[in-house]
C-alpha cells in the first residue's frame, strides 16, 4: 500500500509554504498527500496582505471526509489561525490512531501574526498534549513555554518543558539561534542534537512547513522518530542549499531536492 500523509494547514498561493509545500514534500518522499485547508492567505515572496481563517466546522467536515475514506498513516498541522480551529482540531485528534506532528506556526516569514494569543493558549493547553512531536522554532518555543530560548542550553530546557506539558516529543529548531544550525530533539528519555551548516541565503520561505512535512512523510513510511528527523533534516538542508532563487523577496526552498 502507498503510504498516506495528511496536512491540516493554510494555503500559500505562491507555493513556498503551507499545504503547497507540504504536498510537494510528501510527493518527493514517495507518500500520497492529503490536505485539509485551515486558512487562505494572500501572499508572495515579499508580502502577506490578507489572511482568512476557515470556519472550524468546515475544517472538521474536510477532516472527517478524509478520515472515513483514505485514513493517513501520519498527519501534521501547520497554521491554524484561531483558537476555535485549534480546539476543533485538538478535539478531533483525540481519535487519531496515527502520529501527529504539530508545527505551531505563529508568524509568517514576513512578520505577520498568524495565531492570536488566545489561540497560542489553545495550542499549549489543547493541541500540545495530542502531539506525537511538536516542532517550534525558538520564538515559538518561547511563546509556548514563557521562557527565553536564545542558546543551545535554553533549547534543551524548552524541549524538556514541552514534553512535561504533554507532547510525547519536542524538536526545537535552531534557525533563529546564533551559531550552527542545530536542532534539539527530546523524546522524554533521550536528548539528541542535529547540526548542519548554516547557509547565507534569503530564500528560506517555507522551511518550517517543509521540515515538518518531511518528518511526517517519514513517520507515514514507518521510520522511528529520530530516524525521521535525521532524514528530514538532510532534506531541508539540501532544499535550502539548492533553492531555485525564485521571487524578489524571501523565496522558496527547492522541493525537488534529492533525498539522501
Amino acid at each position: 500500500m502507498l503510504p498516506v500523509a495528511l496536512t491540516i494547514a493554510g494555503s500559500d498561493p505562491s507555493g513556498g509554504a503551507g499545504i503547497q509545500a507540504d504536498l510537494k514534500t510528501f510527493h518527493q518522499f514517495g507518500v500520497y498527500g492529503e490536505a485539509v485547508i485551515s486558512l487562505l492567505t494572500v501572499q508572495n515572496t515579499v508580502r502577506v496582505s490578507r489572511v482568512e481563517v476557515m470556519d472550524a466546522s468546515l475544517i472538521l467536515e474536510q477532516l472527517w471526509a478524509v478520515l472515513e475514506d483514505i485514513p493517513p498513516a501520519a498527519a501534521k498541522t501547520g497554521a491554524l489561525g484561531s483558537a476555535a480551529v485549534v480546539e476543533a482540531v485538538a478535539g478531533a485528534a483525540e481519535a487519531f490512531r496515527f502520529p501527529l506532528v504539530v508545527d505551531p506556526v505563529m508568524v509568517s516569514k514576513h512578520g505577520l501574526p498568524l495565531l492570536p494569543e488566545d489561540a497560542v493558549r489553545a495550542v499549549r493547553e489543547c493541541l500540545l498534549p495530542r502531539a506525537t512531536l511538536i516542532t517550534p522554532n525558538a520564538p515559538e518555543a518561547e511563546a509556548l513555554t514563557g521562557r527565553p530560548v536564545r542558546d543551545l542550553a535554553a533549547m534543551r530546557e524548552a524541549a524538556e518543558q514541552l514534553v512535561k506539558m504533554g507532547a510525547r516529543a519536542a524538536l526545537i529548531k535552531g534557525g533563529h539561534v546564533a551559531g550552527a544550525a542545530t536542532d534539539v530533539l527530546f523524546d522524554g528519555r533521550e536528548m539528541r542534537e542535529f547540526t548542519a551548516p548554516r547557509f547565507d541565503t534569503r530564500h528560506t520561505h517555507g522551511t518550517g512547513c517543509t521540515y515538518s512535512a518531511a518528518i511526517t512523510a517519514c513517520l507515514a513510511k514507518g521510520f522511528p522518530l529520530a530516524d525521521a528527523v535525521v532524514r528530514a533534516k538532510a532534506f531541508i538542508q539540501e532544499a535550502i542549499r539548492t533553492n531555485p532563487g525564485l521571487g524578489a523577496g524571501c523565496g522558496p526552498v527547492n522541493h525537488h531536492a534529492g533525498i539522501r
